[in-house]
């Protein structure tokens, strides 16, 4: 007799590829993808550049980030439309890594990341974002957009304000003391840069705002350098160019290298100091908090794009796929000098909204964005940096969620907005990981405290139902002698000693207890514990236990854990008339 072995389950790869090709694509699909693609990529370009100069890395990086990480997401991850890369949410988190460890150590966090992210689409953890509360991620996103917004003011209002550190109070008062060096031409063309990427959707044109207020802003520098002229000290209004310069095989010069992402080594990237790094153990344990860090944001942020996107396009992602993408588009991208990337929301939206059918929308992306850093590395050098500042004022406006916020103020339980608001002062104040970590463990501790409330034991008294049950032939049996409790709702380790305390108080007339248990619907192993402290106090006290309507799982569980029937002490019954026939058998025994 032979026997047939099950197929060997495939780890979930590239499900969002499979299903859009399964679900029937043709021309018309390939050409709405590429339209779209052509759209984002527009879009991606001055967003990849301003996302990578908040978290302290040299524009380019957030361009290869959105080149090698978001095709490799897309082809490998669980959603059709998702489109990824650099994202604001990350801001807060890279660049505190990148003051202290410099872009070899913020590539090296990355890589780990992705290897967690990986194990934890491995693993089927896929249904993570279940488990964060609202509050909590309404809090963190709000306060990563007030800590975005901030960073961005010395570049809008052309401050000199010298190397911001990663302590948010001591960045607001470095930038109040810089005040007086306020630059009217920077501030001109930040205003102006900020007021077309506001107007320009009001036109209702195919052309993206980002794309946009990068040209207008572009053309008023170079229009006031030409009117007013540059000094000796240098422009009159700080440019990528000016800012950021490149060396590379062997050329070098300023802005951004037109030349496609190569590969290089992470380790030997300089770190903080500007000394190459020393890769060992004790750089790795350093590394493992952030690493830990990212990939829960990136996690929670990927599959939160995804939910988005299901309702969007009436689809379904497959969550663990869409980690294993994630996880292999942020342990290669560092390879070819990309950073952190995820699913990034504003963007996946836009795709969507450009009629995206696939995931070879966002590959047609990441070519544009390739297509620009060589053909394009001058022109995109020329953008000043109050320009991308606005953007990112805009960007923090978006992910801020001010609307939500301030209802969820006005009208959540007060629980909900103490959570939201600690998580929201501990993101702006501290960091995003304590934020989360905080957050979660006291919406727990809320949730608990809830289910306490709904959790209770009452004594049933002689309503005519239950003095029916009661009645007994036997002679000499007395009904007093039978007590009668019913348990509503679990019993886990914070209800569970409540609980059952009341039950230890019974009238010395009561020879048998019986406990309706048909509402409670799980214990856990502190519940169990209580229960058996239960038996072993009626029994010593010679008051019977009976357990009625007790579910079958349950049962199991009480075995396992050693507690046995026992005649005249302990047994189970499926309902209450039986329990009580029981109890008047007992009794007639004594």
């Amino acid at each position: 007799m032979t026997s047939k072995r099950s197929p060997m389950r495939l780890p979930p790869i590239a499900t969002g590829l499979r299903s859009a090709w399964h679900s029937g694509y043709d021309l018309t699909d390939l050409r709405q993808d590429i339209l779209a693609g052509l759209t984002i990529g527009t879009v991606a370009v001055p967003l990849s550049m301003a996302l990578a100069i908040a978290a302290g890395v040299e524009p380019q990086h957030g361009l290869y980030t959105a080149i090698v990480a978001g095709a490799i997401i897309a082809m490998t991850g669980g959603s059709r439309v998702n489109v990824s890369g650099p994202t604001a949410a990350f801001v807060v988190i890279l660049f505190p890594i990148v003051q202290q460890y410099g872009l070899g150590g913020l590539l090296i966090a990355t890589m780990m990341a992705g290897a967690i992210l990986i194990l934890l689409g491995l693993t089927h953890m896929g249904r993570l974002i279940q488990f964060v509360p609202y509050p909590v991620v309404l809090g963190f996103t709000a306060g990563i957009a007030v800590v975005i917004a901030v960073l961005q003011v010395p570049d809008f209002l052309g401050l000199s304000v010298g190397q911001l550190s990663e302590h948010f109070v001591e960045n607001v008062g470095h930038i109040m003391a810089a005040l007086p060096t306020l630059n009217p031409h920077e501030l001109s063309i930040g205003v102006f840069s900020l007021a077309v990427m506001l107007l320009w959707p009001r036109l209702h044109l195919p052309v993206p705002a980002p794309l946009v207020g990068l040209i207008v802003g572009a053309l008023a520098a170079h229009a006031l350098e030409l009117a007013f002229g540059g000094d000796t000290q240098g422009p009159l209004v700080e440019t990528i160019a000016s800012r950021f310069s490149w060396e590379a095989a062997g050329s070098s010069g300023t802005g951004i290298p037109p030349i496609a992402p190569t590969l290089v080594a992470p380790w030997q990237l300089p770190s903080a100091d500007g000394q190459p790094l020393t890769l060992d153990f004790e750089l790795i344990r350093e590394l493992m908090g952030p690493a830990i860090a990212i990939a829960m944001l990136g996690a929670i942020e990927s599959l939160l794009c995804s939910v988005v996107s299901d309702g969007l396009t009436r689809t379904r992602h497959d969550p663990d796929a869409e980690l294993i993408g994630q996880g292999l588009g942020n342990l290669i991208a560092p390879l070819f000098a990309g950073i952190t990337a995820t699913a990034a929301i504003a963007r996946t939206a836009t795709n969507i909204r450009c009629g995206a059918r696939s995931p070879l929308a966002a590959v047609v992306h990441s070519a544009v964005v390739l297509l620009a850093v060589i053909a394009l590395a001058d022109l995109l050098g020329k953008v000043p940096m109050a320009t991308l500042a606005a953007l990112l004022f805009i960007v923090a406006w978006n992910m801020s969620e001010a609307r939500h916020f301030v209802h969820s103020l006005r009208s959540a339980p007060g629980g909900d907005v103490a959570i939201l608001l600690i998580c929201f002062g501990l993101t702006v104040l501290f960091n995003m990981v304590l934020a989360v970590a905080v957050g979660v463990g006291l919406a727990a501790a809320l949730f608990i405290r809830r289910m306490m409330q709904l959790t209770q034991t009452r004594q049933i008294t002689d309503t005519p139902q239950d003095e029916a049950l009661r009645q007994t032939p036997c002679e000499g049996s007395d009904s007093s002698a039978i007590a009668l409790y019913d348990i509503d709702g679990p019993l886990f380790f914070g209800v569970a000693e409540k609980a059952l305390t009341s039950l230890r108080l019974v009238d010395d007339r009561v020879r048998v207890v019986i406990l309706d248990m048909s509402d409670v619907p799980s214990m856990d192993g502190t519940a169990i514990v209580a229960l058996k402290s239960l038996i072993d106090d009626m029994r010593h006290q010679h008051v019977a236990l009976v357990l009625s309507g007790l579910p079958s799982h349950l049962i199991v569980k009480l075995r396992r854990a050693g507690i046995r029937k026992r005649t005249g002490e302990l047994t189970w019954c499926r309902n209450l008339p039986r329990a009580f026939a029981v109890a008047r058998r007992w009794l007639a025994d004594e």
